[in-house]
């Protein structure tokens, strides 16, 4: 088995076995393309300098276990601001769409009181979280207990023992019950690089890491029920640092509605921002 989620073969990329996803045997989890185009994103150039601080993906068909060719571009140039594209496919097939968004650092210099954190879901759960607060304040930060504190756990929703990008690629650390519905935290960092001997980015770590809200946080029933994301949106708020990646993910589902998972994003020194993902659900 290889060592890396795809290989560089003839220009394209061609998935492993840890690439697999829980849906379809044939198809790719989309941690690992979300991961593999935002390398490709951090690699684009000029504007190298400047700071991804929106990714989003557009999963418009099940990712083939497939020969996969990735082309990028700029689309809005600028020393301050840029707009990046790319678009995987397969076979000529368009399959993701996928949008990066640049821009220059915050200053290290601000006004006293300018910096604030962002308000988390773990406080916005409490009805008092933002009791007495200043008007123009965030929420106090509620950052995760470390890795450490984590159970180690191999997951997979499909309950099969095959390698995946879930069991094989993925270590995690749970801080809640893995099987129990609902919301759930935990850490994880990715054991394999995308490419041989290529070092993964702490930004590719967490694209690959936030396409798990849906599955951390279910609250259906694998066996009846698919709930698969056709979108994946991620804003940042800085840059995450580190090998671990924690999720604090919960899913809402409204009948006759639609249905939303969303994460806070954390490395081990904080947050660090929101994942968000659109829902297909229905029984099987």
């Amino acid at each position: 088995m290889s060592d890396s989620v795809f290989l560089a073969q003839d220009g394209e990329f061609m998935p492993t076995e840890h690439a697999r996803g829980p849906w379809d045997p044939d198809a790719l989890h989309g941690g690992a393309p979300a991961a593999l185009i935002t390398a490709a994103f951090e690699r684009l150039q000029p504007g190298a300098d400047l700071r991804i601080a929106r990714l989003g993906f557009e999963l418009l068909r099940p990712i083939p276990f497939a020969p996969l060719s990735l082309s990028t571009s700029i689309v809005r140039p600028g020393r301050r601001v840029q707009e990046l594209a790319c678009e995987l496919r397969s076979g000529g097939q368009l399959i993701c769409r996928a949008s990066a968004l640049r821009v220059r650092e915050v200053p290290d210099e601000l006004p006293a009181g300018a910096a604030t954190p962002i308000a988390l879901s773990s406080a916005d759960r409490r009805p008092d979280a933002h009791a007495g607060a200043h008007p123009g304040a965030g929420a106090a930060p509620a950052g995760m207990p470390g890795p450490e504190a984590g159970d180690p756990v191999r997951f997979a929703l499909d309950g099969t023992d095959r390698p995946s990008f879930a069991a094989s690629a993925m270590e995690m650390r749970w801080l809640d019950d893995p099987w129990a519905p609902g919301p759930a935290r935990v850490w994880m960092r990715l054991r394999h690089p995308l490419l041989p001997g290529e070092p993964l980015t702490a930004l590719a770590r967490l694209a690959g890491t936030a396409d798990f809200g849906n599955g951390v946080s279910a609250v259906l029933p694998f066996e009846r029920y698919v709930f698969i994301n056709a979108d994946l949106t991620i804003h940042l708020q800085r840059q995450p640092q580190g090998e671990w990646i924690g999720l604090d993910a919960r899913t809402l589902l409204h009948p006759g509605g639609m249905g939303l998972a969303e994460a806070v994003l954390h490395d081990v020194q904080g947050p660090v921002g929101r994942a968000f993902q659109t829902l297909v659900v229905e029984a099987r």
